[in-house]
């Protein structure tokens, strides 16, 4: 047996609706569920509309310059 964690919600009819889509062939699953009191956040999880916006301003920057190459981050820090 494999295992798989996907976050899921209940509907109020009692339906278990998964965040994302598992790509497998099996149709009989074993469910285990684990109800959390406090909203679970994952700092990875940012919405991918704010990842584009984000990408859209920094390409934006780098068009007007306003970006420093990363060859010269480093450039007069003298760490030991």
């Amino acid at each position: 047996m494999r295992a798989f964690e996907v976050m899921a919600t209940v509907s109020n009819s009692k339906q278990l609706i998964l965040d994302s889509d598992l790509d497998w062939d099996t149709s009989r699953v074993k469910v285990i569920i684990l109800e959390s009191d406090e909203v679970e956040f994952d700092p990875d999880d940012t919405p991918v509309e704010e990842v584009k916006a984000s990408l859209r301003r920094a390409l934006q920057e780098y068009k007007e310059g306003k970006r420093i190459p990363l060859e010269d981050m480093w450039e007069g820090i003298d760490a030991e």
